[in-house]
Parts: structure tokens; C-alpha cells; sequence
């Protein structure tokens, strides 16, 4: 008879994203998160483990292993209004907005609208917390993830994390925390990890209110910061403070520590390295905006948005609960909100339409190889051609020069010339 494995399988496989929801799942306390290879990896000590007595619920909320978005997101946004598209998902209403404070608009990416909503709710009493990250002090290539409930909680996660995030212990806080409404963030694969724990947890679903993702092209390891400073000599030891993207619309990454100040645009440090840093598992995602998030935040840079070098952002909001609040924030004078066509929106996100064509395509690869790898219910018009295969397996090799610092002197020679925007 077949047994379910335990989390071990996902790990062993190289289809881990890190989120962290099976420590959270595990109730005989069996799994930890530490960090191996330049990732937030899950351990099983087996000597606690209940699998061999049916257990897997480790295994059971893994985003690692896929959802089924198009039928979850008709479970959980339906009716009339709705609309539904290929690659956005379903969906109430695109937006673009801002925030109305410049400096949260000019120190948060590309418009600041997720932080200053934060914020709102939580000053106006609507929620009681957020799940967010912030970079842990005492180790600045490591983020943190913890429930904010202050302004300046917020304003200590706010703008993007090129980096690991793990949601390891949080959802038991959440779910042991006096409060009763709380809103997860994170990028699509986590949210789908959340999205399958409240399936197996009432206490859990009864404590979030809402789930806010952000739209995600894939993440990166450790080590795609660690190369980064290295490469600059910048000592590690002495960063004080590390911000991916800080000073307007896309930003750059500001650096500063004993003896550091130090600024880089974005797309200058980030681009060229490609997938160099990406974990396997991102070349197999299919979700782009986070379709079973409530409100999705992103950019919009694309004219005449990207005339705008303060910052603003793109939203797909799929929650009417949470497009109302969205207009009660724009009334209330916090936010700008304006309409946005979904063509728009596509065009100035165009590894949705990637994630969905190239992506699938590379877990068909992946299973005519015999590799286990996430499934979406759907192959999404996919097509399998000798152009993905090579693309692939040059991926490939770059992501494994990624993971073997001996190999980084080569990276200056197989990274991409990136004309700069």
C-alpha cells in the first residue's frame, strides 16, 4: 500500500520554497527550519515523527507540491461580478494607487500602497496585526518574519525582500495571539501554503482576515546577497542596515554600516544575475500575482506609470470585502486609487504570461524526466519545444554555479548584459 511521505520527499526533490508551513502543521513538533544551502530548509527529526502512523500534514499543506489554483480560486471568488482571466486569475477590479505620504512612497517599492494600507487597518482598529518581514539585526543577510501591530512595525518591513522568507512559528503565534483578525503577506507560493493549512485548521481560518501577495517573478537565495556585497567589496560584518529597493519607484539597493554607504540601481545589480540565484522550484511556479490572495500588490512600470519616479503601484483586487476597504482608504485620504485595464496590467507583467507558458512547460520537462514537481490541475495551453528544453538546462547550469561559491569567479562571464531602463 502506498504510504504518504513526509515533508523529507518535497526537500529531497528540490521543490521546497522554505515557507515554513509544515513546522506549523506538525503537531508532535517534528519539523525545524534552519538554513542550508543559502535557503530556510525544513528538518524532520524522525524519532518524533508520526508518518509512519498516517500522519502528513506536513505534507498535505506543502505549496511546494502545487494547488489547484483555477478551482480554489472559483471556491473562493465567485459570482457576477467577477472576472477571469488566464493569467491574472479572478478577480474583482485592477487598480493603480499610492500612498498620499511621499516618504512612504519614496522608501517603500514602487508606491508604498501595501504599507500605508497596513497601517490604515491597523490604526483604524480593522485588523490586529500583520504578518510581515523585516530584516533581523543580528544577522543581516537573514530576514525575519512577525506579526506587526504598530505603525512602526510596518514601517520597519516595508519595501521588497529579494531574500528567503520563512513563516516558521508565525502562524502558531497567530493563532495563540489575543487578537482575532490578522492579514498574512507574502509572495504566491506562500500564500498558497496559507491558503492550505486554513483548509486543515478552523483555528487558524478564524483568525486571518485577509491574505495580501506580492506579485512575484521568483525569489532568490542567500547567497544572491551574499555575491552581491561580496562582489562590491562590502564587508558583511559591518552592514547595519540593507534595503533591496529604497529611494523611489524601483530604487536600488542602499547599503550602509561602519565605513558603508553605499547605492546601487536595481535593475543594475539585479538584472544581469538572472536566474543565477533562484531556488529550482521557481522555475516551476505558475502563479504570478498570487491569485488566491484577497488584494495582490505590485509595479506598473510601464509608461506613462514609469514617468513617475516617486512610485506607484499595480493591484489585482479579488476580495469585495477588501476592494471596499481599499475605497474607504482612498476616502479617508491615505491612498490613490485608479482604475486600471487588465491589458495594462499584463503588459507591464510579463512574466505572467511566462510563469504560465515557459514554467509549465519545464514541469513537463521535469516529469517526462521522472522528477516529481508542483501541479496546478492544468497545463494552462502549455506546449513543450526545444527552445524550453535548452532554456532549462541553461538555467540549470547557471543556478548550479549559484550554489557553489568556488564557482562564483565564472559568474562576470555567463551573467546577462541588461540594458538599463
Amino acid at each position: 500500500m502506498y504510504r504518504v511521505p513526509n515533508i523529507d520527499f518535497v526537500t529531497k526533490h528540490d521543490i521546497c520554497i522554505g515557507c515554513g508551513v509544515c513546522q506549523n502543521a506538525c503537531p508532535q513538533n517534528a519539523i525545524t527550519i534552519d538554513v542550508r544551502n543559502g535557503m530556510f530548509l525544513p528538518a524532520v527529526d524522525n524519532v518524533r515523527c508520526n508518518n509512519t502512523r498516517g500522519c502528513h500534514r506536513c505534507y498535505d499543506v506543502c505549496p511546494g507540491l502545487g494547488i489547484n489554483l483555477v478551482d480554489c480560486a472559483k471556491q473562493l471568488y465567485a459570482g457576477g461580478d467577477v472576472f477571469e482571466d488566464k493569467f491574472i486569475g479572478r478577480y474583482i477590479q485592477c487598480h493603480t494607487g499610492h500612498s498620499t505620504n511621499e516618504e512612504m512612497r519614496y522608501h517603500a517599492a514602487s508606491g508604498g500602497m501595501l504599507s500605508q494600507i497596513l497601517i490604515w487597518l491597523l490604526e483604524t482598529g480593522k485588523i490586529d496585526g500583520a504578518v510581515v518581514t523585516r530584516f533581523d539585526t543580528s544577522a543581516p543577510l537573514k530576514v525575519k518574519t512577525f506579526i506587526a501591530t504598530t505603525k512602526d512595525d510596518i514601517i520597519a518591513s516595508r519595501s521588497s525582500k529579494y531574500a528567503p522568507v520563512t513563516y516558521s512559528q508565525v502562524i502558531r503565534e497567530v493563532k495563540k495571539a489575543t487578537g482575532s483578525r490578522y492579514v498574512f503577506v507574502g509572495v504566491p507560493c506562500q500564500i498558497e501554503g496559507v491558503r492550505k493549512m486554513m483548509a486543515k485548521d478552523q483555528r487558524l481560518r478564524e483568525k486571518i482576515a485577509g491574505l495580501f501577495a506580492i506579485y512575484c517573478s521568483g525569489t532568490r537565495t542567500f547567497y544572491f546577497t551574499e555575491y552581491i556585497l561580496k562582489s562590491r567589496n562590502i564587508d558583511i560584518g559591518n552592514v547595519d542596515f540593507l534595503s533591496y529597493r529604497d529611494n523611489g519607484c524601483l530604487g536600488g539597493m542602499v547599503v550602509k554600516g561602519k565605513g558603508i554607504d553605499y547605492y546601487e540601481d536595481y535593475q543594475s545589480y539585479s538584472n544581469p544575475l538572472r536566474t543565477i540565484f533562484y531556488p529550482r522550484r521557481c522555475l516551476l511556479c505558475a502563479d504570478h500575482f498570487g491569485e488566491l490572495a484577497d488584494i495582490c500588490f505590485g509595479d506598473i512600470h510601464i509608461k506613462p506609470y514609469s514617468d513617475d519616479k516617486i512610485g506607484i503601484n499595480s493591484l489585482v483586487v479579488r476580495s469585495r470585502y477588501w476592494n471596499d476597504m481599499l475605497n474607504e482608504a482612498c476616502s479617508a485620504g491615505v491612498i490613490t486609487l485608479d482604475t486600471l485595464d487588465e491589458n495594462t496590467l499584463l503588459a507591464s507583467q510579463k512574466m505572467a504570461k511566462v510563469k504560465k507558458t515557459r514554467n509549465i512547460t519545464f514541469c513537463m520537462l521535469n516529469k517526462k524526466l521522472g522528477q516529481p514537481v508542483p501541479e496546478y490541475g492544468t497545463l494552462y495551453e502549455a506546449k513543450l519545444t526545444c527552445k524550453d528544453i535548452i532554456n532549462y538546462f541553461r538555467m540549470s547550469v547557471e543556478r548550479y554555479v549559484g550554489r557553489h561559491k568556488l564557482l562564483w569567479c565564472v559568474i562576470p562571464r555567463i551573467k546577462s548584459k541588461v540594458k538599463i531602463k
